[in-house]
């Protein structure tokens, strides 16, 4: 099944995530990091903490402040001065690409056959496992411009690339035959490159996602342009 990303999006989040994978990642030495990486590590998430830390005390110190200089100004005679929070002991600098760096090392780990779910888990480095749509109701959306490349059709997996394979498309070309295979497209975008006819013809196209070699959801609403 598919997994979300395991890098944590929020910074505090992330500054935990750096923590959990330093305290624990020196009880598996099977996997093959060395102590310059350990270290290396360790670096990036003392001072990626460190300045999550400072950045939410003076955030929060910034606001304290603002209401003081306000109450100096307009005569707030209840205000009192805020206690400003002390900052952190400062950490040695590192150079930008904390998670770059960490990803890197994960790929690494997760390379390595030693590796599996459980200690990845321990790790903070396992991904939770996405919940999928209703394949009952996915319904692909589609547009059809004509060019002179021919017809453009748009279409998306609709946020849902990582739980289907491809796209149905389907074309009807008003000569008798209805609708009739055109591509099964595992890319968005296609281009239908079949030659205008003399004659203006309407050329009608539909949808349908797949999955493991079957069709999925409903057809998608029929779009039409004059070709020809």
């Amino acid at each position: 099944m598919a997994k979300k990303d395991y890098i944590q999006q929020n910074d505090l989040a992330f500054a935990l995530q750096l923590n959990t994978f330093k305290a624990n990642i020196g009880s598996y030495p099977m996997l093959g990091i060395t102590p310059a990486q350990i270290t290396a590590q360790a670096a990036d998430a003392d001072y990626f903490n460190y300045l999550v830390q400072t950045q939410s005390i003076m955030q929060n110190d910034a606001k304290a402040t603002t209401a003081w200089r306000d109450a100096v100004r307009d005569g707030n005679s209840a205000a009192t001065p805020p206690a400003l929070t002390p900052l952190p002991a400062a950490v040695p600098p590192v150079t930008p690409g904390v998670e770059s760096r960490f990803r890197a090392l994960v790929q690494q780990i997760k390379s390595h056959p030693a590796y599996n779910i459980s200690i990845g888990t321990a790790l903070g480095i396992e991904g939770v496992v996405a919940a999928g749509p209703d394949f009952n109701s996915l319904q692909p959306t589609i547009t059809a411009v004509v060019t002179a490349a021919g017809v453009v059709i748009d279409w998306t997996f609709g946020g849902n690339a990582a739980f289907l394979d491809a796209l149905e498309l389907e074309v009807d070309r008003g000569d008798g035959k209805g609708f009739v295979n055109l591509t099964t497209d595992p890319t968005p975008g296609y281009t239908d490159t079949t030659p205008y006819p003399a004659a203006p013809a309407k050329w009608t196209y539909r949808a349908i996602y797949r999955l493991d070699d079957k069709r999925v959801g409903q057809w998608s609403t029929p779009v039409s342009v004059m070709v020809g």
